[in-house]
């Protein structure tokens, strides 16, 4: 007796097909699980008796083989049990197998027969509509795979609905699409008081989605300016919002399985490891870079991270993606993110202050900017210093400038930089290449000749050279003027100083 069950394997949000090969024949009662399962694979078998056991159904006394081909492909994770046990039962002739035949099925069972959610839904239910098949998966991750569209899915919850459904005796109701029920709440800009110069390099920030780095004292405002960022940026397309799904998702983040339409905003501690935040471990999940896809990843007390750790960033923030490389496979996910990164400016944190700095300043300064390698300071399009707030300013009233007002300009920013021929409209001013850059930058002769001259004076790398380009294009998007004028040069230039760290 033979069945075949179809299922995937995961390597980050790219799906393996795998084929679930059941075989029941003569011999010593015992059931092996073969193909390069792992410790939760090979655990299913005893899941997968108990639940049948608890369904009435009883496995024969023979000797079953179950194998996960092709055998070279790492098997991961508990949403092979129900293929297994699918695999089973049409071995045992409970179930057809024209009634599995072209679908792909992912689930996790419990003792008691029900099928509990697992990672990774979504892209699943892509790749099988790639494919032309259906999907078989638990109840809990319906309105996740119901994203993936022209496909009919089957979304039970036990085992005993599912063969219900598959034998006609019962009709499980498709499942149907939905957002996230809870939308994230981003702090609003009118909260800041002061930071004039902050507030204005935040929308630049988010006008042309570019790399920023804050430098002050402790309770200067430098978090709060970070969390009011994502709440500056456009929407989410449908492709960036499908996307972003697809990693939460591989991740076992989504916990109520909706689209996700808020553009992430995360911000490890500075503890984390390389593992969690390019990815990696013994499944090679998605990290903090990954979650940030198309969002912001907001690195506070930037120099109490790993040096390592902060280095390998300089990949990903130049790709828009992280290769995590294991001995026997590579995983590749996305990495499309915007840093947003604060320090002090030493490790006391009032360098520059005549009445709190330390006694081995300017020393102790450079010593802590020393702990950034140089080579990921350049990586910032944006480098300024936020100065402590005076008790004046703390008992003015707040800015009048709400989120939704800085949000608008943004976007009507971003609406001026997509009708230029050489940009396309969901490109934003950091990810213009050099060639793209040379056609945009239509500069008047005074705004040529200061930042030739600075460039020189300054020694500026060609990277540097770049940024200072582009934050110098999101200025003028933001003035809606198609030519560079020396003022806009000189401001963006003047955001690539590090007065504090110098």
């Amino acid at each position: 007796m033979h069945a075949l069950i179809q299922t995937v394997a995961f390597r980050g949000i790219d799906t393996i097909p795998v084929n679930v090969q059941v075989h029941i024949a003569n011999g010593l009662p015992a059931i092996a699980v073969v193909g390069l399962a792992d410790k939760a694979v090979a655990e299913s078998r005893e899941r997968v008796w108990a639940a049948l056991s608890s369904i009435g159904l009883a496995l024969p006394p023979k000797r079953i083989a179950v194998n996960l081909a092709p055998a070279d492909v790492l098997k991961e994770g508990a949403h092979f049990d129900l293929p297994i046990a699918l695999g089973l039962l049409v071995a045992m002739g409970v179930v057809p197998q024209d009634a599995v035949a072209d679908r792909v099925v992912l689930g996790e069972l419990a003792l008691d027969g029900s099928i509990q959610a697992v990672s990774g839904i979504l892209p699943a239910a892509i790749a099988a509509a790639a494919a032309e098949q259906h999907l078989i998966c638990p109840a809990a991750c319906g309105a996740e795979a119901a994203w993936a569209a022209g496909i009919d899915i089957i979304a039970a919850a036990d085992l005993v609905s599912l063969l219900n459904h598959l034998k006609g005796v019962q009709i499980l109701t498709p499942p149907q699409a939905k957002y996230r029920s809870a939308m994230p709440h981003y702090p609003d800009m009118k909260d800041l008081k002061g930071q004039d110069t902050a507030r204005r390099v935040l929308e630049i920030a988010a006008a042309g989605g570019h790399n920023l780095l804050m430098v002050g004292p402790p309770g200067a405002g430098k978090s709060m300016l970070a969390a009011r960022l994502a709440g500056l940026l456009p929407a989410l397309s449908a492709a960036e919002a499908l996307q972003v799904t697809m990693l939460h998702s591989v991740a076992g983040r989504l916990v109520d399985g909706g689209l996700i339409q808020a553009r992430p905003f995360r911000e490890p501690h500075h503890s984390a490891s390389m593992a969690a935040l390019v990815g990696g471990g013994p499944r090679a999940r998605p990290g903090e870079i990954s979650l940030a896809h198309n969002g912001v990843l907001f690195l506070d007390e930037l120099a109490e991270f790993a040096r390592p750790v902060l280095d390998s960033l300089r990949q990903p923030l130049e790709t828009g993606q992280i290769v995590v490389a294991r001995a026997n496979h590579n995983v590749t996910n996305p990495a499309r993110f915007q840093l947003v990164a604060a320090m002090n400016p030493c490790r006391c944190g009032y360098l520059g202050d005549p009445s709190r700095a330390c006694g081995s300043a300017p020393a102790c300064g450079r010593k802590y900017a020393a702990r950034v390698s140089g080579p990921m300071i350049d990586r910032f399009d944006l480098i300024i210093e936020v100065p402590e707030v005076t008790p004046a300013t703390l008992f003015s009233p707040a800015a009048s400038e709400t989120t939704a007002v800085i949000a608008r300009r943004v976007e009507a920013a971003r609406a001026y930089a997509g009708l230029r021929p050489q940009q396309a409209a969901d490109c934003a001013n950091a990810r213009l290449q050099p060639d793209q850059l040379a056609e945009v930058m239509i500069c008047d002769d005074d705004a040529t000749l200061l930042l030739q001259t600075a460039i020189e004076q300054s020694r500026l790398s060609a990277r540097a050279y770049h940024k200072v380009q582009r934050v110098a294009r999101s200025i003028a998007d933001l003035k809606a003027e198609p030519t560079i004028s020396r003022a806009t040069i000189a401001e963006a230039l003047a955001y690539r100083a590090m007065p504090l760290l110098a």
